[in-house]
């Protein structure tokens, strides 16, 4: 499973709780990283230029760009 998909699973639970703010502002930091194209393995594969992160590298490329 790639980490977009564990993370964006964990924001469907945040809309359930009510929390669509903070689901709302994860989902944005993840394209704002994919659109830097600072990726995993499976989409810099199929991205040309971009950089390949490892799982840790990604998640704090997120972190880095939530609002």
């Amino acid at each position: 499973m790639n980490p977009c998909s564990v993370i964006l699973s964990g924001v469907m639970m945040l809309n359930w709780l009510g929390w669509q703010e903070a689901g709302r502002s994860i989902e944005n930091a993840i394209s704002r990283a994919i659109r830097q194209k600072r990726v995993t393995y499976d989409l810099e594969r199929q991205m040309e230029g971009a950089t390949l992160l490892k799982t840790s590298e990604f998640g704090q490329a997120i972190v880095e760009n939530l609002d």
